[in-house]
Formats: structure tokens, C-alpha cells, sequence
């Protein structure tokens, strides 16, 4: 049975996030700023219109965003994650085998579905989507990944589609693939789209019929795959179990400058704490950790960044052991005198945490440790993030990044669920 690939993206997906539980905001324009309130990383379609860019500082379009009542809001990712969470849970409703692609996209396997007006399912999937979590999505059909995103795009920039394109019923394909451009193809970043653009090859019809000699010459395997999936010939099957990941960072920006070293040792230690947890939900554990520091490369201030790799003899989730090898690691890169803007950790050679090989010389006492990882991350679970944390990782924070626009927590935390007033 030939495959069929629904591709589901959720629209303006933070942008839409903080709509769902404020009404008044239907129709307006919307953008959602980076850590520390910096630069746009999401607008509705109305902030759009006026002409938000991606990734402009906010400083540069206040104006524009006060002359224009824009709603600004600060970056709110546990909102965010929780609200993915619902949408991909919606979406197993309708098929078996789903790959969640990234946080606001997933892939859907439509094989089976044969009988089935495919346009109708999608449009009942974007229908239920948007009434049971707030979302609007549009959804591409295909019968190969790369076609299904390029139908996704279709979806969202034709007017009267629904949000909803089938490739598989649309009679003049050539005509859509002659109308995107090469960049725009799935797996064709920049430096392949200025490669193929110099030997004239523009857009995405162009590279289809591209000779296959040339192809495997200049972009390889990469190449040739993505030929073949425009083509209309499946080489990428849905990832239900996507691979380990190799490694795990925890790095913010500072809410303002660090020029102690107490204050270095706070953040330091919270960045390990939050990446140790992110290591026990994976079921990883690190053998190297890497500390990094650095000051803002963009003032005229005298300048220092520099960076440590410590490795670990046992590899560990254990979240003191990771402070304590975090810390000195710091200590050992740390200079006085200079004005450090952010700094972040990185866990890497992970290894699953039920394999790690133990020491004969280790004195930790593990089976102890992983109880009490266990029962730190089960209060933090049940009573919400820091509910119960490590002295060193301080008590005001006043170097924490900065939000002065978050909205609640409304899907996580009793405190700041919505309220109804009838």
C-alpha cells in the first residue's frame, strides 16, 4: 500500500498559545519576544501585516508596536510545551502512527485511509484540533514528507483552501513546484540553495528534474532523497522513536550583567540542575560536561568568554554530583573584573542510564543517589518546578533573565488557571 503523509503544523503556534485563554486578543496583533525580552521569535498574522519582522530587537520596533497597540508578550515555554502536548495528543486520535516533529509540527501516517476524502479528514482534523485545545492548524497531504510540507505551505498561503491542501488531488503539480523556490524545500538549507542556484537550478520543479549524476556529486545522499521524495517516491519513513540525543544544553542570557563570582556559581548551578533533570526524563546519563561563560560581545566593554569540559569518571544523573564537577569547572575559567552576560552548560557522550559502567574505585553511593533523584523530581513534578532545590543554586536570582510580559501559567500551576466571570 503506497504511504500518504498528513503533515500538521500548528499557526503562529505561540503567537496562537497565548490567544487560547484571552479572548479579548482575537484579532489583534500578537508577538512573542526571546529571553530577556529581546527579539520577536513569533507574530499573528495581524503583527504581519504591519510588518514585524522575524527576529528584529523590540527596542528597534517599539514605536511601531505602541502606534499599533500591539500585545507583546514574554516568552512562556511551559505553557507552550504543555499546550503542544495537547495538540499531539488530539492528533493520535485520528492515526495510529504519528511522528511529533517539533514543538508545533507533526507527521501522520494516512496509509489505510484510502477510502476516506482525505481533504474532509483534514479538515475535521484542523476542526477538532482548534475546538478541543484552542489551536488553528493547517495540514498537508502527500505521499512523501518533503511534498507534504511543500502542501502545508500551500495550505497556509492559499486563500481557499481551508487551511487544508491535497497534493494527491491537485492536477497541476508542476505548475505549484514551478511556483517555490528551491530554498523553500525541505532539507535545502542555504548554502545548498545557493549552490543550486548558481548552476540554475531555482525552483523546486527545477531541481525534480535535475540530473541525478549531478545531484549525487555535489549534495550526496542528502541530495538524491530529496529528488526522489519530489518526485513523488517515499524515502523517509515516520521516526516513532526518534534517536538519543547526543547531547543536552542548558544556556540563558542574563537579566543583567554577572560580575561575581557567588552570583556565577548561583547560575551555573541552576543551568546543571535544570539539564540533570532534562538528563533523568531522557533516561540518559553524562560522562562530559562542558561549562561556558562569556560577556556581551556587543558593547564596549572589555571582553572575556572561555570554557571548561570536565569529565566525568562514572556517568551520572545525579544532580550533585553534576553541581559539583559544574562548579569547579567554573571556578577554574572565572576571571574577576569583567561583565559576563550569560553562561550555560552542556552534557554530552550520553549513555543510556540503566548501562552506565561503573567505577571500582567510585565511593558514590548510587542506588541512594537515584532514590533521591527520584524524590526530587516527584515533588517538583506534583508541587511545580523549584518547589524543592539546591542551596547553591541560590534564593533572589537577581541575575535571572528577564519577562516582564509573561502571561500565567495557565495550564500548569492551580495558582493562575484562568477565571470565568458569568
Amino acid at each position: 500500500m503506497p504511504p500518504v503523509f498528513a503533515l500538521v503544523d500548528c499557526n503562529n503556534f505561540y503567537a496562537s498559545c497565548e490567544g487560547v485563554f484571552n479572548p479579548i486578543l482575537e484579532g489583534k496583533p500578537i508577538v512573542v519576544l526571546s529571553n530577556n525580552d529581546g527579539c520577536v521569535v513569533a507574530r499573528s498574522n495581524e503583527a504581519k501585516a504591519l510588518g514585524v519582522r522575524m527576529g528584529v530587537p523590540e527596542f528597534q520596533i517599539r514605536p511601531l508596536l505602541r502606534a499599533h497597540h500591539v500585545q507583546v508578550f514574554s516568552s512562556n515555554y511551559t505553557l507552550y510545551g504543555d499546550m503542544s502536548q495537547r495538540v499531539m495528543e488530539t492528533l493520535e486520535q485520528f492515526c495510529p502512527d504519528l511522528e511529533v516533529y517539533s514543538i508545533d509540527e507533526a507527521f501522520l501516517s494516512l496509509v489505510g485511509f484510502a477510502q476516506c476524502d482525505l481533504t474532509e479528514y483534514g479538515r475535521q482534523i484542523r476542526r477538532t484540533v482548534k475546538q478541543w485545545t484552542g489551536i488553528p492548524v493547517s495540514v498537508g497531504i502527500a505521499e512523501t514528507k518533503t511534498l507534504a510540507k511543500l502542501a502545508n505551505r500551500m495550505a497556509k498561503q492559499t486563500s481557499d483552501t481551508d487551511r487544508v491542501f491535497d497534493m494527491l488531488a491537485y492536477q497541476d503539480r508542476e505548475a505549484l513546484l514551478n511556483g517555490v523556490a528551491v530554498g523553500e524545500v525541505w532539507e535545502i538549507g542555504p548554502s545548498y540553495a545557493r549552490l543550486l542556484t548558481q548552476h540554475g537550478i531555482t525552483t523546486a520543479l527545477q531541481l525534480r528534474e535535475a540530473d541525478e549524476s549531478w545531484i549525487q556529486r555535489h549534495m550526496g545522499v542528502v541530495g538524491l532523497r530529496v529528488v526522489a521524495e519530489l518526485n513523488g517516491h517515499s524515502c523517509l519513513d515516520l521516526e516513532a522513536c526518534p534517536a538519543p540525543k547526543q547531547g543536552i544544553t542548558c544556556s540563558r542570557a542574563f537579566g543583567r550583567s554577572v560580575s561575581t563570582l557567588a552570583e556565577m556559581e548561583e547560575a551555573v548551578s541552576c543551568y546543571v540542575s535544570r539539564a540533570a533533570e532534562k538528563l533523568r526524563g531522557e533516561g540518559l546519563a553524562a560522562t562530559v560536561l562542558t561549562v561556558f561563560i562569556m560577556t556581551n560581545a556587543f558593547t564596549d566593554e572589555p571582553q572575556y568568554r572561555n570554557s571548561v569540559t570536565c569529565e566525568l569518571p562514572v556517568g551520572t544523573v545525579s544532580t550533585s554530583e553534576l553541581i559539583r564537577a559544574g562548579l569547579k569547572g567554573l571556578r577554574r575559567i572565572y576571571r574577576d573584573g569583567y561583565r559576563y552576560k550569560k553562561a550555560g552548560v552542556m552534557c554530552t557522550a550520553l549513555v543510556p542510564a540503566d548501562q552506565v559502567q561503573p567505577d571500582l574505585f567510585d565511593r558514590q553511593d548510587h542506588p541512594k543517589s537515584k532514590r533521591l533523584m527520584a524524590a526530587l523530581d516527584a515533588i517538583n513534578d506534583r508541587w511545580g518546578a523549584g518547589t524543592l532545590d539546591y542551596a547553591s543554586n541560590g534564593l533572589t536570582k537577581a541575575w535571572q533573565t528577564q519577562s516582564h510580559h509573561r502571561s500565567p501559567a495557565y495550564t500548569t500551576d492551580w495558582d493562575e488557571l484562568p477565571v470565568a466571570n458569568a
